[in-house]
């Protein structure tokens, strides 16, 4: 997508990230009965206008209308000096899929973290989610790692 500009979310974005964010949410299966609480997405918006917090978005805007965002952290590792770039959320409208938003997203992380000198930047999808993993394939290495998690 030409046209599509990539910058940070701005606090006036609110009402246009957030239909966004309930997408994202929706896609990995916190809607409904298993929504995330509207406590969480406040305090994950606040987060990205702190100083203090390592969380960043950064937001696809084209014509006056977000088209998608991608929310990434920095943080410590113990096999690294500099912070690793971890790029926790990545979503495009539905409207957007295959116009060049996803990448242009991951592209805008990467520039975030080589100003920030992290050498690396990183993120996790769902096995299922295989469309988007052909553009993943595209931009980054599979690490061939695989998580295990507990849930408190």
């Amino acid at each position: 997508m030409n046209n599509c500009v990539i910058r940070p979310v701005a606090v006036s974005d609110y009402e246009a990230w957030l239909p966004l964010w309930d997408g994202y949410n929706e896609f990995y299966g916190r809607a409904g009965p298993t929504a995330l609480p509207r406590e969480v997405t406040r305090v994950t918006w606040d987060r990205f206008f702190d100083q203090n917090e390592p969380v960043h978005a950064l937001v696809a805007e084209s014509g006056g209308r977000l088209l998608g965002l991608a929310h990434y952290l920095f943080h410590r590792s113990t096999t690294a000096v500099a912070l690793t770039c971890y790029m926790q959320d990545l979503f495009t409208s539905e409207a957007a899929r295959g116009q060049g938003v996803g990448r242009a997203l991951i592209n805008g992380v990467y520039e975030m973290a080589q100003r920030a000198e992290s050498p690396r930047v990183y993120w996790l999808t769902h096995e299922t989610n295989h469309t988007a993993m052909q553009l993943y394939d595209k931009v980054a290495d599979a690490s061939g790692f695989v998580v295990y998690r507990k849930i408190f």
